[in-house]
């Protein structure tokens, strides 16, 4: 049972308003149960806490402006909150990133029983690929598939030009991560995990990476940290050490961009009878330009009060997304 001394420190917290001590002491209640062998209480226990913290997190999505965690400051500016209700069966991945999603879900899943081993569940991961490959939407499936929310969090506000305040910032995420589970996503990554030995590197650049090669290692929350990057190759060799699982993507394969369009077309894809030439015309091409594609072709069917794309829809619409991709990244 909790002793005295924890008794008193929750009641206060409580009758001051003060969440998170509350949420702080009775994970400490919940670990003295472990330690005496009442495992299945403080399994419960932790399942409560966790739910708690889910409510605080939906609470400050809902009621907006509200920033998050107030009493640590304008924190609501550091992330752009939701709770995703994507699931992995809403994403087409290579069979070798889906069965390392399920692997991370499921340990996630059983979080206290593998901390109560002494073990640590799989939290810190790196997603690498080009743009459109699926790591955004990787975000939004651990979280709905977790039912904990998402914060991605905002680069243009936590990198400023002011020394030290970017570290200073920094430490706020952190200590967010620390207080509400959650996915935390650090998306172009290389903008504060670059190369501390780069020729342009500037010396608060550096120290913002310090800081959180610091951070992310003394960091033992419960929730999931996951960077994204386009530039693998300009990330600092301390930080691969840091993560614990790198998840490569790349483009579509044939097969995927057939599941891809035929999901994305259900509902208006009954005059298309032969899908080869179709994924042929997507090859080169991101999940997302074959979406955004698929897209277009359904809109102007619906413009024309049409019930059913064609072939030939789908593929001038890929056609146009390839033109679109080769004027972009065409070398100036």
């Amino acid at each position: 049972m909790a002793s005295a001394e924890q008794i008193k420190a929750l009641l206060k917290s409580h009758i001051s308003g003060d969440d998170t001590h509350f949420l702080s002491v009775a994970m400490q209640v919940a670990a003295h149960e472990a330690k005496l062998g009442h495992g299945k209480l403080a399994v419960d226990l932790r399942a409560m806490i966790d739910a708690a913290k889910i409510h605080r997190a939906t609470d400050a999505v809902t009621r907006k402006p509200t920033p998050i965690g107030q009493p640590r400051g304008e924190l609501a500016n550091l992330f752009e909150v939701s709770y995703p209700q994507a699931r992995l069966s809403d994403i087409i991945l290579e069979q070798s990133i889906e069965d390392q999603l399920k692997r991370i879900i499921k340990e996630q899943r059983n979080f206290a029983k593998i901390r109560d081993h002494g073990l640590h569940p799989r939290r810190k991961l790196m997603l690498i690929g080009p743009p459109g490959t699926g790591k955004t939407l990787t975000a939004s499936v651990l979280a709905g598939e977790l039912g904990i929310p998402l914060f991605v969090v905002r680069l243009d506000s936590l990198i400023t030009k002011y020394m030290g305040e970017t570290a200073a910032k920094l430490r706020q995420v952190f200590d967010a991560v620390r207080d509400v589970r959650g996915i935390y996503f650090f998306d172009e990554f290389d903008a504060i995990g670059s190369q501390r030995g780069l020729a342009n590197d500037v010396g608060e650049i550096r120290r913002v990476l310090n800081s959180f090669l610091q951070m992310i290692e003394q960091d033992e929350s419960s929730s999931l940290i996951i960077a994204a990057t386009n530039h693998p190759e300009a990330l600092d060799f301390a930080l691969f050490r840091r993560f614990d699982d790198m998840i490569e993507y790349g483009l579509p394969s044939h097969p995927q961009i057939v599941a891809l369009l035929k999901s994305r077309l259900a509902g208006y894809s009954k005059l298309i009878k032969r899908w080869d030439d179709i994924a042929h015309q997507g090859e080169g091409l991101s999940y997302a330009e074959i979406t955004r594609a698929a897209e277009a072709a359904i809109k102007d069917a619906i413009i024309h009060n049409r019930d059913a794309v064609s072939k030939d829809d789908v593929m001038r619409n890929l056609e146009d997304r390839k033109s679109f991709h080769s004027r972009n990244h065409a070398p100036s």
